[in-house]
């Protein structure tokens, strides 16, 4: 994330992570006050057995993009609301990647931040069965609480 002050929006991206049994990691780096550490860690995520970067970053929100320029990994975005504009800043500024340097971009704040984790347990559910089971099972839990909340009266 590009800032501390982002985590407020991100906690939950990390609780479901957790909840589907994928190891991650939380950093601030910021693409405009950290750009040394910023490039560092995008350059080195792969070698570290990172397999998707979730990069959320508010205003300019250059992070995302910027790290997608720096790896081959799939890098997903997620626009904080930390402006006037309340998010629409950072989500044009992520969504409007040039051709050839993609960036999965989630929608505005704390349901962007859940789709980006499910959205990267589903990209390494390809390679890891067990997650995709769990995430099936998530899905499954998911829509068992809609119908069991569906009859109102």
């Amino acid at each position: 994330m590009g800032g501390k002050s982002d985590y407020e929006h991100l906690a939950v991206t990390s609780e479901l992570l957790t909840q589907l049994g994928v190891p991650h990691e939380v950093r601030v780096v910021s693409a405009h006050r950290t750009p040394d550490r910023m490039f560092e860690y995008a350059t080195t995520a792969e070698g570290r057995g990172i397999e998707v970067i979730i990069a959320a970053a508010g205003g300019a929100a250059h992070l995302p993009g910027m790290v997608a320029a720096k790896t081959v990994l799939p890098v997903i975005g997620v626009p904080i609301p930390a402006t006037a504009l309340n998010g629409m800043d950072a989500l044009l500024s992520i969504v409007q990647m040039p051709k050839g340097v993609p960036v999965a971009t989630m929608a505005i704040g704390k349901p962007g931040a859940a789709n980006a984790a499910l959205f990267a347990a589903a990209i390494l559910s390809g390679k890891h069965p067990e997650l995709r089971e769990r995430l099936a099972a998530f899905r499954s839990a998911q829509e068992a609480a809609v119908l069991r909340d569906a009859i109102l009266v």
